[in-house]
């Protein structure tokens, strides 16, 4: 029953999604609506999550600092990658939410310079923070609400003096003395002097024109001039008097008038008193954002020394009235039953009903994509629907908690695989043709590759094609094509394309010529039509195009100059029979099915084509890739061949 029961001041989950994690926030106000439902103004709470990389950046910075300062223990990666899930990011954003979607409570602290970061780890539903974030602005600032505990808080108390030692410092330097209590006046005569210098103040101001508007009647006059500021004036004095009343009364009294002492209440207009008091009901005592935003005219000091007087007046007392009748009428807490209906996300067993979102087309064989466990009583779709990706149920709870995963996904760049999975180092070449995606009935596809992409043109402009030829030296078309990752500016291309347009030859400008081209059924007929020649074979022994075929390693290198997976030492010997079954297993070349291929299609070269790739040497070959739109010059009759670096065909000539 108290689980269940949700008060102002407490950190909950609240659900806005079936498959998003849960939003943390913290309830501010409970109001009842019209139609009888609960609706909560809470404030809200982001994750890493729901910032930019360069924030998250800032963020890593933030908690590296924080680390070396307080002298953290080294924690595990998959720690490291959890406890990112763990820091939250405050916010001064309030929303309306209804309290039918409160998910369970949470605890969220602030990081001090005493906890262990570890220590989040080990509880459950625990965040910290130690930053805030600007919605609107997109910035994340320190907090300025830090309890400053730690060794460099701490006062440094020097060593007692011993008996009869004196302390050689000079006091007059470390110390003033503002009042004297072993003076030579007494009590009433001191109570005299304040009263005089109460009746000083009243007359200053009533001889004050400013004052006279503020405080029309002698009652307002004589109660400002009551206040702390003219008693401490008049303390002053006495101290600086030498405890001299007639002394005294006179420094009260100069040539030119009476001495006038204001404070931050008399200072202060009554437009400025009610601009504070927004404020103060906007953010708080954060006085920092009341003078940024409200005051900026006024200083830091100014208003806090308004904040503590302010709390001494009727007005203050009238409001904490006010607020505290509307929080009696206001709920003060709220009763939400636990949820139980189902999530659309769970994947239903084989012969029940589907889910509203078709989770049941799963195919077997799926582990967890979090734990990569293999059985779980209950399974989640998680991702896209595309991917085909699954939680457990342990993780599925942790998923919607901490938005995140035990350990980083394929997504985020870590190998998929089993538990028991070996690393990439120490596969061996069976087990790296089973990870390919074309491998078929292989559960570690690739599942980012089979996603359906729809094929878009781009076409340039008139004023872009222009500005290639205008701006050649500045595009410089080449080389741009050779780093297309690199970006350009097309901002100052077009600017400079703008200046140069009034001064470029009328030539220049003229549109070239549109070539005529063939149709596509022409194109397709006059490839179909042309039959790659077989090369002539050399008189030589015949070389295998098949590396199966035969036992000995290959003698030629391959086209990168690296040694394949399953090919022995180039040492000039051949291996033993025995050596060869157990360092090596025969890998057959399997068929890439239509069907299981992805979009786009896989182009597998013939005989032919390989046979012809062997005539050209490792320049050529880089020379053709890069240059797929050049005929290849070989010695042999001109042969049209489908190159496997591009989707169109080279013609072989002499």
């Amino acid at each position: 029953m108290a689980a269940n029961m949700y008060r102002v001041g407490d950190y909950v989950y609240f659900e806005n999604s079936s498959s998003n994690p849960y939003l943390i926030r913290r309830i501010e106000e409970l109001n009842k609506t019209a139609n009888g439902n609960v609706e909560a103004k809470v404030l809200c709470l982001f994750r890493r999550r729901d910032l930019s990389g360069a924030l998250n950046n800032l963020a890593d910075n933030g908690a590296r600092e924080f680390e070396e300062e307080t002298q953290q223990p080294s924690l595990p990666e998959a720690q490291k990658h959890q406890l990112k899930h763990r820091e939250i990011f405050l916010s001064r954003q309030f929303e309306s939410l209804p309290a039918t979607h409160i998910r369970g409570k949470c605890n969220v602290t602030l990081l001090n310079e005493t906890d262990l970061l570890g220590g989040y780890l080990e509880k459950e539903d625990c965040f910290y923070y130690s930053l805030v974030f600007d919605p609107m602005e997109k910035t994340l600032l320190a907090d300025q609400g830090e309890i400053r505990v730690g060794l460099r808080y701490q006062a440094e108390i020097p060593d007692k003096l011993a008996e009869g030692v004196s302390d050689g410092r000079m006091l007059e330097k470390l110390e003033t003395m503002v009042w004297d209590p072993d003076n030579q006046l007494k009590d009433p005569e001191i109570d005299q002097f304040l009263v005089v210098a109460r009746a000083i103040g009243t007359f200053a101001r009533a001889l004050d024109c400013s004052s006279s508007i503020r405080q029309p009647s002698l009652h307002m006059s004589a109660a400002a001039a009551s206040r702390d500021i003219t008693l401490f004036h008049a303390m002053d004095t006495l101290q600086r008097s030498g405890y001299d009343l007639a002394q005294a009364m006179c420094t009260l009294v100069p040539r030119g008038g009476p001495v006038l002492c204001r404070d931050e209440m008399e200072e202060w207009s009554a437009s400025e008193a009610v601009l504070f008091e927004d404020a103060l009901e906007k953010y708080g005592k954060d006085f920092t954002d009341i003078r940024q935003d409200f005051l900026p005219w006024k200083s830091l000091a100014s208003i806090v020394q308004f904040y503590y007087m302010w709390k001494t007046t009727d007005r203050y007392i009238q409001q904490k009235r006010l607020k505290a009748a509307e929080a009696d009428s206001k709920l003060k807490q709220v009763y939400i039953p636990t949820y139980t209906k189902p999530n659309p996300n769970q994947i239903l067993v084989p012969g029940s009903k589907p889910g509203s979102n078709g989770t049941t087309g799963f195919q077997k064989g799926h582990s967890c994509e979090s734990c990569h466990s293999a059985h779980s009583q209950q399974w989640y779709a998680w991702g896209p629907p595309s991917m085909q990706c699954r939680l457990c149920a342990s993780c599925w709870v942790y998923w919607k908690k901490y938005g995140g995963l035990k350990t980083p996904t394929q997504l985020e760049g870590a190998v998929r695989g089993s538990s028991d999975d070996a690393p990439r180092s120490q596969l061996t070449p069976p087990e790296v043709q089973d990870m390919s995606p074309f491998a078929a009935g292989s559960a570690n596809r690739a599942k980012l590759l089979a996603k359906n992409r729809q094929t878009f043109l781009l076409q340039a402009s008139a004023l872009t094609r222009l500005a290639r030829r205008l701006c050649a030296d500045v595009l410089r078309p080449r080389r741009a094509a050779r780093r297309p990752y690199a970006p350009v500016s097309a901002t100052a291309l077009r600017t400079e394309c703008m200046a140069r347009l009034p001064k470029a030859p009328k030539g220049l400008l003229k549109p070239k010529p549109a070539k005529s081209r063939p149709a596509l059924a022409t194109v397709v007929k006059k490839l179909a039509l042309q039959t790659p020649q077989r090369l002539k074979p050399s008189r030589g022994p015949p070389v295998p195009i098949n590396r199966n075929q035969s036992g000995q390693p290959r003698a030629a290198a391959s086209l990168l100059g690296k040694r394949p997976l399953d090919a022995p030492p180039s040492n000039g010997r051949a291996l033993a029979p025995s050596v060869q079954n157990a360092g090596q297993s025969v890998i057959k070349r399997q068929k890439v099915n239509n069907g299981d291929s992805p979009n786009p299609v896989v182009f597998v070269a013939t005989k032919d084509t390989r046979a012809l790739r062997k005539a050209l040497n490792q320049g050529e070959m880089r020379r053709a890739a890069r240059k797929p739109h050049l005929l290849v010059k070989l010695k042999a009759a001109p042969v049209p061949v489908l190159a496997a670096v591009s989707s169109e065909p080279i013609v072989l000539e002499d």
